[in-house]
């Protein structure tokens, strides 16, 4: 499994800490669940999509799942989990105090390392429709709409293809 460092940003704008990507371990669980359930993506009618959500240890052991972290500190900044058969991205959260700092593009660069070391050509996302923009923004292809599917999800989700190779 791979680990990658990124550096700080240079510009004007906030500072990005030194961010290590790590294989999330069991004891993550309670971080990452707490990351989902507080995600501003996830207010207003989004809400009912993560209330009551859980990432157990049983689903980090299981998967392929990595946690981007503050090198100095450990705060969890984001993380994703990357299903391999079917490739997919199963879920892609980045803390709201660290939005904009590039934690989800360095998620991404590492998803698709993954994602080639496993030797998969592309990886399916459903994406969060706010999250869209962002995948698209990344390269990501609309290849189709996944329909609601109530009660679990109450609207349509676009679906894109992340090429690896």
């Amino acid at each position: 499994m791979g680990s990658g460092r990124a550096g700080r940003r240079r510009g004007s704008g906030p500072r990005r800490p030194d961010v290590v990507v790590r294989r999330a371990a069991p004891g993550d669980a309670g971080r990452l669940t707490r990351l989902v359930r507080t995600s501003r993506a996830y207010e207003g009618p989004y809400a009912p999509m993560v209330q009551g959500y859980r990432i157990g240890p049983d689903y980090i052991e299981t998967h392929r799942v990595f946690v981007a972290a503050d090198s100095d500190t450990g705060q969890v900044l984001g993380f994703y989990a990357l299903l391999l058969d079917p490739p997919e991205l199963d879920l892609m959260f980045v803390a709201d105090s660290a939005q904009g700092l590039g934690i989800g593009r360095l998620l991404i660069t590492h998803l698709r390392e993954e994602a080639r070391s496993a030797g998969l050509m592309g990886v399916r996302i459903v994406s969060h429709p706010p999250a869209e923009g962002f995948y698209l923004s990344i390269g990501a292809e609309p290849v189709g709409t996944v329909r609601a599917a109530p009660p679990a999800v109450l609207w349509d989700r676009p679906e894109l293809l992340l090429r690896t190779g």
